[in-house]
């Protein structure tokens, strides 16, 4: 009688606690597989051809500084990030390849003049132009030369590639097309100013604007210009395109969004109280157009519109062209800091101060945040321990 009561009760234990039930699931919360790893590249400036200004991966909620890196003299240049390499110019001549994890130093090759431009990386070759007017192709893994190409005027403009060919601006007021494999110049295309803008590439045409006011649509096959739409001032931004539609800022307090196939102007923003000036080349997502200003604000236009949406006011000047991830902005100011602030409204999310102007364009790949500030600093930014 004992033994069976002894087993009741045991029986009625296990029934409560739910242990003799194999069916039944674990009461305990399963850990969340780990997140697939960012393998995106942003490998030129404005992170694609179509020059957008927004990030193919994602950034952890909260960021934290995991390194930085210090050039010779002040960087204007805006990084390009392929594998786990950070690529950049300086004013020191000198084009640099660093560890994305550590920031340590792999190479620097020695330019002709000032990296002002942005490096393009295409396959295992970096394109990038210097202020003395040569442009270079440097194997991205030693850092050496692969061939160069002379101009006869400064080069501003960062480099786009298409089939096989690598095209990009110069002082000279010329668009350059090169074959890049061995630099043999393939056409060039003489405009009526300085081209100071990288070239956008979209269904065999590269879109530029330059110091002659114009939005020009060239042929990529033949260098013959396709179309040309008057912007009414000098432009020293780059076109972003989306669609059909090019948006772009002037020297002239004017942002204007064209239709390029009727080369027509669809809207203007030209605000009549104060002088804009748009030197800062803009992001676009959906229907969310964002570029800074040199009246010291980041604008936010409706790209059907041209409505304005939301600005956001730092204490200087804002040339630093905006990224766009996900539904967060990060665009730096001369007055010293890089923002975060929200794609929808404007609120400013967070910020870092770098203690000199930053006029270079962030960017963003593989989970990491990268600028660069006027006084040589290279920034890199991680996911937080918490994240």
């Amino acid at each position: 009688m004992k033994t069976l009561i002894r087993f009741a009760l045991v029986a009625y234990v296990v029934a409560a606690c739910g242990c003799g039930r194999q069916d039944d699931p674990p009461t305990a919360k399963s850990a969340p597989p780990p997140a697939a790893a960012d393998t995106s590249d942003w490998p030129m400036f404005r992170g694609n051809p179509q020059l957008t200004g927004v990030a193919a991966g994602s950034l952890a909620p909260k960021l934290k500084l995991a390194w930085t890196f210090k050039a010779e003299d002040s960087v204007e240049s805006s990084a390009a990030i392929v594998g786990n390499t950070v690529f950049i110019g300086s004013d020191s001549n000198a084009l640099h390849a660093l560890d994305l994890a550590t920031g340590k130093l792999r190479w620097t090759y020695r330019a002709s003049g000032a990296v002002k431009a942005s490096p393009t990386v295409s396959g295992d070759v970096i394109f990038v132009g210097d202020d003395s007017g040569v442009f270079h192709a440097v194997n991205a893994a030693t850092g050496r030369t692969n061939w160069t190409f002379g101009t006869d005027a400064e080069i501003m403009s960062s480099a786009n590639c298409a089939g096989g060919r690598v095209l990009f601006g110069s002082y000279d007021e010329n668009l350059y097309c090169l074959n890049a494999a061995d630099g043999k110049l393939v056409w060039k295309f003489q405009t009526a100013g300085r081209v100071h803008a990288t070239p956008a590439v979209v269904d065999g045409k590269a879109f530029i604007s330059g110091c002659d006011g114009y939005l020009r649509a060239i042929d990529v096959g033949t260098g013959k210009e396709v179309s040309n739409c008057e912007l009414g001032a000098y432009a020293a931004a780059s076109p972003a395109i989306a669609g059909a539609r090019a948006f772009l800022g002037t020297l002239g307090d004017q942002f204007v969004c064209v239709d390029w196939q009727t080369a027509k102007t669809v809207w203007q923003y030209a605000p009549k109280d104060r002088e804009v000036q748009f030197y800062s080349s803009a992001a676009v997502a959906g229907n969310r157009v964002v570029v800074g200003g040199r009246d010291k604000r980041v604008h936010c236009f409706d790209a059907g519109t041209g409505a304005e949406l939301w600005s956001f006011e730092t204490k200087s000047k804002v040339e630093s062209s905006p990224l766009i991830v996900g539904e967060r902005v990060f665009v730096g100011s001369h007055d010293g800091n890089l923002y975060e602030l929200d794609l929808n409204t404007g609120a400013k999310r967070w910020q870092f101060a770098a203690g000199a102007a930053v006029d270079s364009s962030p960017v963003a790949a593989r989970g990491r945040l990268v600028v660069a500030s006027g006084d040589g600093s290279v920034y890199c930014f991680a996911p937080a321990a918490a994240e």
